[in-house]
């Protein structure tokens, strides 16, 4: 017989990972019926735009996310892309490699408010690779309210804006 504490966690996805911050279960239960996150995203040279990601037809095994990006006038600028994810996808966006990341803990201000963060520093396994840093809220089951990716130009950072999920 096994011992239940031997059960598998889920938050790992496999061996040499790190635990994810939300299971796939808790990403789930955090999009409702679906799911709207407003982005702001920074280029180093000052550019900055908005991008929607918008989760519908939601079930048990996954959801269907559409991207695009706010036009000036609030619409929608270019494609809108669509596709189906789950949500065992969606956790696996933040599996990070246990011996090239380090995990902390975080409060940020941000447009959402204060909020509570497990803080990922992450590199590549080249030399001298940069540090990628994404901060996932406790409060917002799902992808990282921040992250920052240095480029050669600098710093592009991602924002969310605002989260509305639909009960």
């Amino acid at each position: 017989m096994s011992d239940p504490d031997d059960a598998v966690d889920p938050h790992v996805l496999g061996p040499g990972l790190l635990p994810t911050p939300f299971t796939a279960d808790e990403i789930r239960a955090a999009s409702g019926a679906g799911k709207l996150i407003r982005i702001l995203v920074e280029q180093p040279d000052g550019e900055r735009f908005e991008r929607i990601n918008r989760f519908s037809d939601c079930d048990d095994e996954g959801a269907t996310l559409e991207r695009w990006l706010v036009a000036a006038d609030g619409g929608v600028e270019g494609e809108v892309s669509s596709g189906r994810v789950t949500w065992r996808e969606l956790q696996g966006h933040a599996a990070f490699p246990d011996d090239r990341t380090t995990v902390t803990e975080e409060t940020i201000e941000l447009q959402i408010g204060r909020v509570e963060c497990v803080r990922y520093d992450t590199r590549d396994e080249v030399p001298d690779a940069a540090v990628e840093s994404f901060w996932f809220a406790r409060s917002f089951p799902g992808m990282p309210v921040r992250f920052e990716s240095p480029t050669p130009g600098g710093v592009v950072r991602t924002t969310v804006l605002a989260v509305e999920v639909m009960r």
